[in-house]
């Protein structure tokens, strides 16, 4: 199942400055390797926002669940999850 997801992270500004660069670096390592595995297919950074598109591709909601909640800046984000279905005058296979 393909879903559009966005998220908008606010870290708090007392949360020293160490403790965050590893938070982030944490996340980094952990959205590379489900990009690697395909399941989160595309990602793309929102001008002058602490915000990301992405796209995951992912067995159903409760993996999709699984994956957003295992984030290591969870607890700063705020998400939003659209369910995606191929549209019928696509000419990509590979988008189901």
């Amino acid at each position: 199942m393909l879903f559009h997801v966005r998220m908008d992270v606010t870290i708090p500004r007392d949360l020293p400055a160490e403790e965050a660069a590893e938070i982030i670096a944490r996340e980094r390592a952990y959205s590379q390797a489900l990009q690697a595995s395909g399941k989160w297919r595309h990602i793309w950074r929102i001008a002058g926002e602490y915000a990301n598109f992405s796209i995951l591709d992912v067995r159903d909601n409760a993996e999709l669940h699984e994956i957003l909640s295992g984030l290591p800046l969870f607890p700063f984000m705020k998400i939003e999850v659209t369910p995606l279905l191929r549209h019928p005058s696509s000419i990509r296979e590979d988008d189901r």
